[in-house]
């Protein structure tokens, strides 16, 4: 256990976290894809409400994708070598991201679908 910080360490050690899963390839695709959505957003001139359901929605998958990452790696580093009971885990977290995807994609459709037929 980590002595106890400062309120400016805790910053230096969440902002490297965020940078190690900036690294991830599967975080940055999905921050890709936030930020075009986020691009729609402007484009579209979307209300508040859906702004703050869109931007909840792409911390959602964000958040799932970097939990994800970080029990992948507790798993790798408690069984390194292949073990079905781990692949499960790992399946399971993946999952947490497929929700959370899920869910970004219908809170999408609500938000754009009536924009995007007026094209």
């Amino acid at each position: 256990m980590r002595p106890k910080q400062s309120v400016f360490q805790a910053l230096k050690v969440a902002l490297s976290g965020m940078m190690i899963l900036l690294a991830q390839r599967a975080f940055r695709i999905q921050l890709t894809i936030g930020i075009g959505i986020t691009a729609m957003g402007f484009y579209f001139e979307i209300e508040p409400w859906a702004w703050a359901a869109q931007t909840l929605a792409i911390g959602l998958v964000l958040m799932a994708e970097g939990i994800n990452t970080a029990l992948e790696r507790i798993a790798d580093f408690i069984q390194p070598n292949f073990d079905p009971k781990i692949g499960r885990i790992k399946d399971m977290a993946a999952g947490f991201v497929s929700i959370a995807a899920i869910v970004s994609l219908i809170i999408a459709v609500i938000i754009y679908s009536e924009k995007l037929t007026l094209l």
